[in-house]
This record gives C-alpha cells, sequence and structure tokens, in this order.
C-alpha cells in the first residue's frame, strides 16, 4: 500500500514538472515573438554612433549611443528619450582621417566624398533624378591623383534628404533655418496715404501691416543627420526715418489711421512736419521704415543663440502748407496771393 502511494505521487510531480516546463516554453516563445515584432517596427537609425538595445530579454528595445551600452553600470534611458549631447563624429576616407570641410563642400563618411547641392536644381526630365520627384541631386566631389596628375572627379547623387555630412557649427544650420522664413521688407502704410497731401504741423500716421514673413512670430526648424535647429523670429521695433532729418523708434507695428479720429494724433507712432516738402525733388520727402527682427534659435544639441536682422521698406509723402482765404462779404473769396505753380 504504501509503494503504491510513493508510485502516485511520483506520477503527480512527474506531471506537474512537465506543465511547468511547457508553460516556460510558450513563454520564451512569446519573448522572442515580441522581440522579433520590435524588431519588425524598429524605427530609423538616428546616426552612425547608435546600436539597437532591449532592456534584459524583454520587448522594449530602442536606439541608443554605444557609449550607453558599453559603459559599465550604464542604464539604458527610458521612454526612447535621446541623450543630451551627441557623440563628436570623425571624417575618414578608407579608414583614414579625411578634413570634414573643404572648398568642395562636407565630407559624407557613407559617400567617400565632398557633398554639395546642386543649385539650380535640374529639372525632373533629367536622368540624375532617377525618376524621382522629391529630395535633391547632389554633387559628389573627391579629388584623385597626385601633383600634376591630381584631378577632380564628380559624381551625381539623388538623396531623399540631407547627405550625413559633418556639420561643425550649428550656427550654420540656425542660418538655415532663417533662410528658410523668407523674411519681407515691412508692409508700410501712412495717413496721409501715397498720392495725398499733408499739411504742415498736422499729425501724420505710421503704421506697418503685420503679415507672418514680415513681422513674425515664425518658426521654422533645419535638420541635419544627428542635429536639429529650431529657429523663431519676430519684428522688436521699426525704425522710421522721416526724410526731413528726424527718425522715430516706434516699439510695435503703429496703430492704422481711422477717419472717425479725425485730427489727432497717433496714439503709439506717428510725426508732426514743421516744414513742406517743395524744396525737395518731386516735393516728397523720403520715408524709410526698417524693421529690427530679434531671433533666437535652439539646436536638439542643447545649443541657443540670437540673430539680429533688418529689413527695410520705403515710401514718399508730399507735406504742403494751408492758403488762407480772404472771404468777401458781399460773396465769393479770393486768395490773399497767388498762387505759386505745384510740383
Amino acid at each position: 500500500m504504501v509503494a503504491d502511494d510513493r508510485q502516485g505521487i511520483r506520477h503527480m510531480l512527474t506531471r506537474a514538472l512537465r506543465g511547468v516546463v511547457t508553460l516556460l516554453g510558450a513563454l520564451a516563445l512569446m519573448t522572442l515573438a515580441l522581440t522579433a515584432n520590435a524588431d519588425e517596427k524598429r524605427p530609423p537609425k538616428p546616426g552612425p554612433d547608435y546600436v539597437w538595445a532591449c532592456v534584459g530579454s524583454g520587448p522594449y528595445c530602442m536606439w541608443v549611443l554605444k557609449s550607453y551600452v558599453h559603459k559599465p553600470g550604464a542604464k539604458l534611458p527610458t521612454g526612447g528619450s535621446k541623450p543630451k549631447k551627441a557623440v563628436k563624429r570623425v571624417c575618414q576616407h578608407g579608414g583614414a582621417a579625411q578634413a570634414c570641410t573643404s572648398t568642395l563642400g562636407n565630407w559624407s563618411n557613407s559617400q567617400q566624398c565632398y557633398m554639395k547641392r546642386e543649385a539650380p536644381q535640374p529639372p525632373f526630365s533629367d536622368p540624375r533624378w532617377e525618376r524621382h520627384t522629391d529630395g535633391s541631386i547632389w554633387a559628389c566631389l573627391m579629388e584623385q591623383g597626385y601633383d600634376e596628375g591630381r584631378h577632380l572627379v564628380t559624381k551625381w547623387v539623388w538623396l531623399p534628404g540631407e547627405p550625413d555630412t559633418v556639420v561643425i557649427d550649428p550656427v550654420t544650420v540656425a542660418y538655415r533655418a532663417v533662410a528658410m522664413m523668407r523674411l519681407a521688407p515691412p508692409l508700410v502704410k501712412t495717413a496721409p496715404g501715397v498720392g495725398q497731401i499733408g499739411l504742415v504741423n498736422m499729425p501724420v500716421w505710421l503704421w506697418v501691416d503685420k503679415t507672418e514673413n514680415t513681422w513674425g512670430p515664425i518658426v521654422r526648424t533645419a535638420t541635419v543627420p544627428g542635429l536639429s535647429v529650431t529657429a523663431t523670429a519676430h519684428v522688436k521695433a521699426v525704425n522710421w526715418s522721416l526724410g526731413d532729418g528726424s527718425t522715430i523708434r516706434c516699439e510695435g507695428a503703429g496703430t492704422p489711421y481711422d477717419k472717425a479720429v479725425g485730427v489727432k494724433d497717433s496714439p503709439d507712432c506717428g510725426h508732426r512736419y514743421k516744414k513742406t516738402s517743395k524744396a525737395l525733388p518731386k516735393c516728397l520727402y523720403p520715408v524709410t521704415a526698417t524693421a529690427q527682427w530679434d531671433i533666437t534659435w535652439q539646436s536638439t544639441l542643447g545649443d541657443t543663440g540670437q540673430i539680429s536682422m533688418t529689413q527695410q521698406a520705403a515710401t514718399q509723402l508730399r507735406i504742403g502748407e494751408a492758403v488762407p482765404v480772404l472771404v468777401d462779404p458781399d460773396g465769393g473769396s479770393q486768395p490773399a496771393a497767388p498762387a505759386k505753380a505745384a510740383c
């Protein structure tokens, strides 16, 4: 009886162990499947110094810097966050050190040449596009030979984005972002306006119309492999030169004139002329408005900076004087003096 009980217990334990092994096998297969699925959805590699790594044996994988993986005791960043500082990239030609910049362009390790974007870009009918209608055509330049046998070899490369060239200074990328803004001169408005005549000692209203490209705020981002720079620009003030030796600075855009206001000074940007413009060419005061742009930028590497730029526009104002009129008590009127020829 005791022998039968022992045999029954041994049989139950064997079945239980088989169940545990089966469960562990299923869990292992699930882990492999999840990891494989993570690899299938692997995002693009952000740079040459990144490697694909997973947390433990689980499916939580991401691109991380080699320095994080090989550093003893280092932990993987959570949430897929990128490190604040990037590893300095090295330019190489066939394993040998290569200058990263040249008059030929910026060096590309993958293309093994200096890259320069074609300007202007060829038409889409050009075979260099390889039937693409996006991206850009780049000149891939490399010097070959020695001494008098040295010559320049050029090949043409289509790329969907920027090449993997090394950018030495993030300011270069910041100016690319500013160029994308296409900042324009201010849209000048005055009262009296063009074709009208103002009067000496009477209010002149000055203002500019606001658009994204003439006033801001405007935000653009320029990106190269491993680096992005976002620039934000807005007009800080407008400096007006009135043509009579006077200059004024208006911190805002100014207030558009409304006829309902009547004869009043502008609340924030105006002028009064003391003399007529009859002594000037075409009897017009030359007026210029210079918009002062304040531009700030920040890179994904933590660098920041400021850029100052100006945009200028011009207009002209005719200023006359009121002519006194003698009133005849019997009716009618006549000027006090013969009128002079107008401009």
